[in-house]
């Protein structure tokens, strides 16, 4: 029998069991409520995740737009494939028709069909009326979803600058890989219902996140102007047997890019197609390189020895430094003596007494040697970096080389005798013409690109992108005496085959070896720009590897001279009568 104390203590202990009991169901129960009330929308959305299913909608890219609106990329419909394994009902006839419709093995579409996960993707890229095709089967499990591939309606035209587009839609070179934040949109996608066995509930219908498009880019690039010297280009190529011919036209005075070609181009809309000829026993790296080398463009990511066309930066630094002036007299014997090394004129007999401006019409190579020899090794360096030569350009594409050149410490006489007529040294033809365009405008350091604006579906305008531009690298003076100078060369010396009539033009030829040297492989080009009081357009033609006559005043200017002949009154510039501005 219990005591009157033992009762007590049972009791007491029955009431703690109750407390702990009733406070274990208040927890449990505020937990309930807690989940219930606060937390009902997350779970709700976690249970309907747990039945959906997701599919992709890519957004439309935006197009590329050259200067006069005219679409040089554009997007075209195209479908996805795609199998859901749970939903197939009859994975054989799905088979049959996959391998039927999309041309593909019964193999490689059988193991994505037989696969179980969420969804598996047959094929994109696939023909709208393809997919059209392939919906009308009406079979449970496929799905045939709409997104666009990239499109380009000139082929070939502009390939190097312009870039393509991987599989995903995403910028691969060129401007579509530089400015791929502006061009790709967001994504949408597509969300459907499904059972427990992962079947999709029909009457629950889909949601749909529609994708937003891209922005269209607006560049620089007058597709008129790109195709002529496309085909000038491709002309000179096959007349000289030349290994390549690139062609750059600028508007010097802001650094707009009027035309930018890399001759031979590859079809922007089969990019992946290596040349006729090439042989299939390539392993996987061998392919790649050679299509790296089929998308490279040579007008920003290689260098080489400008040779004469460099005389104008270094004509511009004695001129703004003072050791040479217009009426400065030189004598050439045909060669020049720098310490214990014979450098000869490219005129074996040499060109006698003459003027400085004589002698940048001659071309003359030991007079521009005393030049760069007055100037003196930090002189000349100074100017080399106050140019611009010693950084990139900034120009808005991909992997520009920089300039290769000896190191202040390491040059001596012969080293600067060299680079002062454009040899021994290396930069790339975007820093050429960028800096011969910067001694001729006035003195201002521009910056080359392509991009204007961006602009969104509606057509207005969202970012107009600036540049830099750095002044005072010469003065007017200079810049004012370079114009004429390089006007007279084209006039009456090495570019007279640049001239066009009618109109002013000034210039500068260049004929170099590439290196070793002794190889017989030559680079001839010329830059011209016109008006030559006031340049308005600069063009720079390079033909590398040139048979037969490879000099180039006679291979690359007339290239310059037809170039100016169609697109100077294209551009509206007027035509120039000195007589008639005399009297």
């Amino acid at each position: 029998m219990l005591t009157d104390n033992n009762k007590i203590f049972h009791r007491k202990k029955i009431l703690i069991l109750f407390l702990a009991f009733v406070g274990m169901f208040s927890v449990l129960f505020g937990r309930l409520i807690y989940l219930c009330v606060w937390r009902a929308d997350y779970y709700a959305d976690k249970a309907t995740q747990l039945h959906e299913r997701e599919r992709s909608i890519k957004a439309a890219r935006g197009r590329i737009l050259d200067r006069n609106g005219k679409v040089l990329a554009d997007n075209r419909t195209v479908c996805t494939v795609s199998v859901i394994h749970n939903q197939i009902r009859d994975p054989e006839g799905v088979i049959r028709m996959l391998c039927g419709e999309l041309e593909l093995s019964e193999e490689y579409v059988r193991a994505r069909v037989e696969k179980y996960t969420s969804m598996e993707r047959i094929k994109s890229n696939v023909p709208k009326e393809v997919g059209d095709r392939i919906r009308e089967y009406d079979l449970p499990g496929v799905k045939v979803d709409e997104d666009y591939k990239r499109y380009y309606p000139y082929g070939e035209l502009a390939s190097k600058v312009l870039g393509f587009t991987g599989g995903d839609n995403q910028g691969i070179i060129g401007l579509e890989v530089i400015y791929e934040e502006y061009l790709k949109g967001t994504p949408g996608n597509i969300l459907t219902v499904t059972d427990a066995a992962g079947i999709e509930v029909e009457t629950a219908g889909e949601r749909r996140q529609e994708p937003v498009a891209g922005n269209d880019l607006v560049i620089s690039m007058d597709m008129n102007i790109q195709a002529y010297a496309t085909q000038l280009a491709s002309q000179a190529m096959a007349a000289k047997e030349a290994d390549s011919v690139s062609i750059l036209v600028m508007n010097p005075q802001n650094g707009e890019m009027l035309a930018m070609v890399n001759v031979p181009e590859f079809d922007l809309n089969d990019p992946y197609t290596l040349p006729e000829g090439t042989p299939e026993t390539l392993t996987a790296e061998e392919r790649q390189n050679l299509l790296n080398g089929i998308w490279r463009n040579g007008c920003i990511n290689d260098t080489y020895e400008p040779g004469s066309t460099f005389k104008i930066i270094t004509a511009a630094a004695g001129l703004e430094e003072g050791v040479v002036t217009p009426e400065s007299t030189f004598h050439c014997p045909g060669y020049i003596m720098v310490d214990d090394r014979r450098i000869r004129c490219h005129k074996i007999a040499g060109h006698g007494s003459q003027d400085f401006v004589h002698a940048t019409m001659n071309s003359c190579n030991p007079v521009f040697i005393t030049v760069g020899l007055k100037l003196g090794v930090e002189n000349y360096y100074r100017y080399f970096e106050q140019f611009g030569l010693k950084q990139k350009t900034g120009i808005d594409l991909p992997g520009e080389a920089g300039t290769i050149m000896h190191k202040k410490e390491d040059m001596g006489n012969v080293e600067l005798a060299t680079v002062s007529f454009g040899q021994s040294f290396q930069i790339t033809p975007i820093q050429l013409i960028t800096t011969a365009a910067s001694i001729v405008n006035g003195g201002h350091r521009i910056t080359p690109h392509f991009a204007l604006q961006t602009l969104n579906q509606e057509g207005e305008a969202l970012q107009t992108f600036t540049y830099p531009v750095r002044d005072g690298i010469v003065s007017d003076q200079t810049s004012a005496t370079m114009r004429e100078i390089l006007r007279m060369v084209v006039a009456e010396g090495s570019g007279k085959n640049g001239a066009v009539e009618g109109f002013s033009v000034g210039g500068k030829t260049a004929t170099s070896q590439t290196l070793p040297r002794g190889s017989g492989r030559y680079i001839a080009s010329f830059v011209g720009f016109a008006p030559a009081e006031d340049p308005q357009v600069m063009a720079l033609a390079i033909v590398n590897n040139p048979q037969g006559i490879y000099y180039g005043g006679q291979v690359a200017a007339p290239i310059v001279r037809q170039l100016f002949e169609n697109i100077l009154p294209y551009l509206g510039i007027k035509e120039y009568n000195q007589e008639n501005e005399q009297n």
